[in-house]
């Protein structure tokens, strides 16, 4: 996502590097200015070829807007996840003091400050979004003393955007401590390798809609006996179907499952550890 917000951002600047300066109030001017000379000592690689576009146009406004809405919302999905993490019931993470705020009642509480901040501020960026294209969607070409309004968005916007990537880069390097036993216990205490059984299975001959069915059945056998997938003995499992043998507890154990999945953009170990190597070559 932060990649396509950084591309997003490149190939907006592109776009919106035209300068409207010698546009004049509405229809040029009628002194010998020379407009693209303006321009590249300005920096834009183009000017706008229509003194009335020149003017009225706020697309370049309403596009860093889209763009930052993206941002931010892609910010606060991240935030979500810290904040679901954090609490109790999930106690993936735990947050640093240099992010987190106590209870002013309870004392033993953290607060998840920066992503409930970031959370929040997404909808301000959205509004601003809103009320840009509100602002421009019955406006005739050429200047009207509406347009002043887009300056409290567009300069707000920047500094929401910025303060919310700043934040979340130091939760990320120094926010946040991950709980590696309780990661660990968390993958061991359900069902989620259900999908792996049927692939076992699959991977024997067995047709994938017939080991479909039959996980359902594997797993409704666990929730009556009150067990998990790994606490079936092989006898249990080859009462379901023959094709079971003792390598599936291998096949079904936490490690195994996320080494399996190693497709292109998988979260197998490997196919994770190329995603970083590259993520670290485009910043750099």
């Amino acid at each position: 996502m932060t990649q396509r917000d950084w591309e997003r951002l490149e190939e907006l600047h592109k776009r919106v590097n035209t300068c409207p300066l010698g546009a004049g109030a509405l229809a040029g001017t009628t002194f010998p200015i020379d407009r693209e000379y303006t321009a590249d000592r300005l920096g834009f690689e183009r000017i706008y070829a229509n003194s009335l576009d020149a003017v009225s146009d706020r697309d370049f406004a309403v596009e860093f807007l889209c763009a930052s809405s993206l941002i931010v919302a892609h910010l606060s999905r991240m935030s979500e996840e810290m904040i679901l993490w954090a609490s109790q019931e999930f106690s993936f993470i735990r947050l640093t003091d240099s992010c987190s705020t106590g209870s002013s009642i309870m004392p033993q509480k953290k607060n998840p400050d920066i992503p409930e901040l970031v959370r929040g501020k997404t909808g301000r960026v959205f509004g601003h979004l809103q009320g840009m294209l509100v602002l421009i969607k019955a406006l005739p070409l050429a200047y009207n003393k509406d347009m002043q309004e887009d300056k409290e968005a567009l300069f707000d916007s920047v500094k929401t955007v910025k303060g919310c990537l700043e934040a979340m880069t130091i939760l990320l390097n120094e926010g946040i401590e991950f709980r590696t036993e309780r990661l660990a216990s968390a993958v061991a205490e359900d069902f989620s390798n259900a999908t792996d059984v049927a692939d076992y299975l699959a991977a024997k001959g067995v047709p994938f809609r017939e080991a479909y069915n039959l996980v359902g059945k594997v797993v409704r056998t666990c929730l009556e006996s009150n067990k998990l997938l790994k606490e079936l003995t092989i006898e249990e499992w080859q009462a379901l179907h023959p094709k079971f043998e003792e390598d599936i507890y291998a096949a079904i154990a936490p490690s195994q499952v996320i080494s399996a999945r190693n497709s292109l953009g998988g979260t197998g170990f490997t196919r994770v550890r190329e995603a970083l190597a590259q993520a670290k070559a485009t910043i750099a």
